[in-house]
């Protein structure tokens, strides 16, 4: 795991963090309902104002998931009581634009966080594989990659290097 960092330095909303929510979710751009029968569209995206009979740009659903991802990320940063990582910071973004904000913020994964058991609370994402009653495949393999993340175990390329 790499070291945590004052959350102050974290990236609210990274290319590698857009890129991962874009893997995981599928871009859509037709609404569509999920799995527990919530409208849908673009990234994930399920917010109230979703408009069913409406095909999304790329740009619109660029918009959607990055102000989603803002939104969540700042939750996450604003529930979190101790120094995370920046890889801590995406898995729990990742998790909190898939269950949302007050699931990670009343979590036993963040009370075991903000209590110092940082590999707790990183296998604590596994225990969020179900939706509609039943454990689901694709939450579990999503819920592996949060749980790789979160300990630094997923190698992104590095960024290019600053021009001379």
């Amino acid at each position: 795991m790499k070291d945590p960092i004052a959350k102050s330095a974290i990236a609210l909303v990274t290319a590698g963090l857009i890129t991962s929510v874009n893997a995981l979710e599928g871009i859509r751009y037709v609404p569509y309902e999920d799995i527990v029968n919530v409208w849908t569209v673009c990234a994930g995206y399920a917010g109230k104002d979703v408009v069913r009979n409406k095909i999304y740009t790329p740009a619109e659903c660029n918009t959607l998931t990055t102000r989603e991802l803002t939104a969540k990320g700042t939750a996450v940063l604003k529930c979190t009581k101790v120094p995370i990582s920046q890889d801590e910071y995406e898995a729990y973004t990742l998790f909190a634009y898939n269950v949302g904000s007050s699931a990670y913020c009343n979590s036993s994964l963040l009370k075991k966080l903000n209590a110092g058991d940082r590999a707790g609370a990183c296998a604590g994402l596994m225990a969020w594989d179900m939706a509609g009653g039943k454990h689901v495949q694709g939450l579990r393999n999503r819920r592996d990659y949060e749980r790789r993340l979160c300990l630094g175990q997923i190698q992104r390329p590095a960024p290019p290097a600053a021009p001379k």
